[in-house]
């Protein structure tokens, strides 16, 4: 019963009322924009190879160090337990989390996507430098921190800015290049950690760190170029005639006026957020309660399903299993590259099968993969010795598996779905909720998970098994189905659902508007 509620949402009566084709000038303000997340992608693919790196590990983790070079009586799951080796990760998290909350929705709120984008290039930029130059280890944490600031204003604004450039048949298409250009981005840097941990001299650490720069300078010298998308200068006030030459130069048509009447009226001042109470709004009315879920669960199951985990710390877990340091990276580098290709796949298959049906065939693949990796690990990876070629083969293999899975489902889907379902008036504080909620989790399983695999070792692998069914379950009965539906139009999907036409009420929904 619950998927032929959950499904619905008129998605492909009301996709065809906009006219319209994808633009070589869109197309171009999208991959510029996407680069956002090249610079959370490299960061992801960065803190875990640095954090295996010998020369880096020495220079700021002695103790770290130390126990991997003791060998007998330091057990395998336990080689990298270190507080501080871990905040160095999740200090980056913090400050995004802290950046997102306090300032990121605001300013994008009222200054607009680009705006951000900018301004997040800048301090991604200033983190680059200082963790490059790090002489001690708090220099290198206030460079994550710096970091985390950039990410804090890039991840809130790239997601609300491919949603609302990219017409309504292809958003999902446009929306997954974030987690393609996040993927690019992790490879990116396990490229440049495998070939940077081969410098006799020490210094490769550097060049792994120092090296975000250069996202963050195409991200900031694009975002200057780009216009500022219509649903954005609409809410800045900007007038009717100037917002229609624009929508008719995006869309490549001059018919628009159905499109811009959406936006209009979602831009209705009566029910419009000030700068101020937009997430208060979201916190306090019925009409907000699905999307509020959303934007808190989506990306903290995406955290549980331990993507991150492995992101961060798949050289270090891979050395646990026995590897050597180059082997390590040379492996990361392979299963990045599948997972990179598995997110380009999803840009095709998004808007052919649904947000729905890619979350869900995804996670039955990630759970399958996670079992099957804790269950190897359990059975012949002790404390002490190394597993053998054919099991660390296998291992490989599965976590490549699961990776794929991610890549072409929750990766990309947990950006896309909350950045398209909030309306208007409370989207830019709808994505703060989205980014820190990220952020939140990403902390936890940042700072937990060395700690956790050296109390629970391979157990930890069917803990994440475990919230993996769980989110399954949850996109099964939750959530409808968005595909083609115009961005302004989604908040009519709830109240086709089962559950949701509950919670809304319908005397907090807008008005549908009519049909012509």
């Amino acid at each position: 019963m619950a998927v032929g509620f959950a499904g619905g949402g008129g998605g492909e009566d009301q996709q065809r009322r906009y006219g319209g084709r994808v633009t070589a000038f869109a197309a171009l303000s999208c991959v510029t924009a996407a680069m956002g997340g090249a610079i959370f992608g490299y960061d992801i693919g960065t803190a875990g190879g640095v954090s295996s790196m010998e020369p880096f590990l020495r220079e700021f983790f002695p103790e770290v160090h130390r126990r991997m070079q003791a060998g007998a009586g330091v057990g395998n799951y336990c080689k990298f337990d270190s507080q501080l080796l871990t905040l160095f990760t999740s200090s980056l998290y913090v400050s995004g989390l802290l950046t997102a909350v306090l300032l990121a929705s605001w300013f994008t709120a009222r200054h607009g996507r680009r705006p951000s984008m900018i301004l997040g290039g800048f301090a991604y930029l200033a983190g680059a430098t200082v963790s490059g130059g790090a002489v001690n280890v708090y220099m290198a944490i206030l460079g994550r921190a710096l970091l985390g600031c950039g990410l804090g204003f890039a991840n809130q604004a790239v997601p609300l800015y491919l949603s609302e450039m990219a017409p309504a048949r292809y958003r999902g298409a446009f929306s997954n290049g974030f987690q393609f250009s996040l993927c690019l981005g992790a490879l990116a840097a396990t490229v440049v950690n495998y070939f940077a941990q081969k410098i006799k001299a020490g210094w490769g650490w550097r060049l792994s760190l120092g090296l975000a720069a250069v996202p963050a300078v195409l991200l900031t010298v694009g975002a200057i170029f780009l216009p500022e998308t219509p649903n954005s200068l609409l809410q800045q006030g900007r007038d009717r005639g100037e917002v229609k030459a624009l929508l008719q130069k995006i869309r490549g048509v001059d018919a628009v006026d159905e499109e811009l009447d959406d936006i209009v009226a979602a831009n209705d001042p009566t029910g419009q957020a000030t700068d101020n109470n937009g997430l208060h709004m979201i916190l306090s009315r019925r009409r907000y309660r699905p999307q509020l879920t959303m934007a808190i669960l989506i990306p903290s199951f995406t955290q549980l399903t331990g993507i991150n985990a492995i992101g961060f710390y798949a050289p270090v877990l891979l050395r646990t299993i026995g590897m050597s340091e180059s082997a390590a990276l040379l492996s990361t580098v392979v299963m990045v590259i599948v997972s990179s290709a598995s997110t380009f796949a999803s840009m095709f298959l998004v808007d052919r099968f649904g947000r729905r049906t890619l979350l869900l065939v995804g996670g039955v693949q990630m759970f399958l993969s996670e079992v099957l990796i804790g269950g190897i690990m359990a059975a012949k990876l002790g404390d002490e010795g190394q597993l053998s070629k054919t099991y660390a083969l296998a291992l490989i293999i599965l976590i490549g598996v699961y990776s794929t899975g991610f890549g072409w489902s929750w990766g990309p889907l947990s950006w896309l779905v909350p950045s398209e379902i909030f309306p208007l008036e409370v989207r830019s504080a709808g994505q703060s909720v989205t980014v820190a909620s990220g952020f939140v989790f990403t902390i936890l399983v940042a700072q937990y998970f060395l700690a956790m695999l050296c109390r629970l070792k391979a157990w930890l692998f069917f803990f994440f098994a475990g919230w993996i069914v769980v989110m399954t379950a949850f996109v099964y009965l939750f959530l409808p189905e968005t595909k083609g539906i115009p961005i302004e139009q989604i908040g009519k999907v709830w109240t086709g659902h089962w559950f949701w036409k509950r919670v809304v009420g319908a005397e907090e929904l807008p008005a549908a508007p009519e049909k012509l």
